[in-house]
């Protein structure tokens, strides 16, 4: 089994808490796509990133100092995001973070696909991201099947835990070859499960950390999550889809 996540926009750098394991899988393609963004203008860049000045201001000075093989951070802490926060690995245990090497997978714009431990530097390439003035339109185009394959490689049972913007990477190639269930975490409106994004993040974070609790190797497993008030509903459920809901809402 392995777990898809998706990466978070803020990154920090720490080199003293844990050290990195291993360089990305896909480095070479992370190093041409720094070479085109280090080729572009402030203004292009922005327009990219779809940001206010001071992030823009920011990832534009990191971006003409990056290097990919110096001040490495592993990936799991280099995430700041609200997924992350709720996954806490800094708290993690060995046996839960030599689980998380293992089973999970981190999905990126820049990097394409990740190890927790594998060292990585700030940048800022969401997945949707429209590329200018370049071989491909999109980072869709530019990454195509090369992320699926890669973990069709790894396993034949994904539990994803991640965005639609990202996932889709994944599951867009799938065509029935490999067993892919998505977890749904929200609340019943009007007799629909309606999602809120930061509950969401939160509770995938949450999901990632009870998983490498019990060192699951089944994904079925998950079906047990009752962090932060969610409760699997068998009923709303079926084999590509686990619909977990707020137990207030029950």
């Amino acid at each position: 089994m392995r777990i898809i996540i998706s990466p978070a926009k803020k990154m920090n750098i720490e080199t003293d808490l844990l050290a990195w394991n291993n360089l990305p899988q896909f480095l070479p393609e992370a190093e041409k796509l720094a070479e085109y963004l280090k080729s572009l203008d402030y203004g292009a860049l922005k327009t990219i990133w779809k940001c206010n000045d001071k992030i823009a201001a920011l990832n534009y000075e990191r971006l003409q100092t990056m290097d990919l093989k110096k001040a490495l951070t592993p990936a799991v802490l280099s995430y700041e995001g609200i997924q992350y926060q709720y996954m806490a690995p800094q708290v993690m245990e060995k046996q839960e973070l030599l689980y998380v090497e293992e089973h999970l997978r981190i999905l990126s714009g820049f990097y394409g696909m990740l190890k927790p431990f594998d060292g990585i530097v700030p940048y800022r390439l969401e997945m949707q991201s429209k590329l200018l003035h370049y071989e491909t339109d999109t980072l869709y185009q530019f990454w195509n099947h090369k992320l699926f394959d890669a973990l069709c490689e790894e396993t034949d049972c994904i539990l994803n835990l991640a965005s639609k913007e990202y996932s889709k990477c994944i599951t867009t190639y799938n065509k029935g070859k490999q067993k892919i269930v998505t977890c749904i975490f929200g609340e019943l409106v009007d007799g629909k499960v309606r999602q809120k994004g930061t509950l969401a993040k939160m509770a995938r974070g949450e999901m990632v950390r009870f998983l490498a609790g019990r060192q699951s190797e089944n994904i079925e497993s998950a079906k047990d999550f009752t962090g932060l008030g969610y409760q699997f509903r068998e009923e709303l459920s079926d084999d590509c889809n686990y619909v977990f809901v707020n137990s207030t809402e029950l």
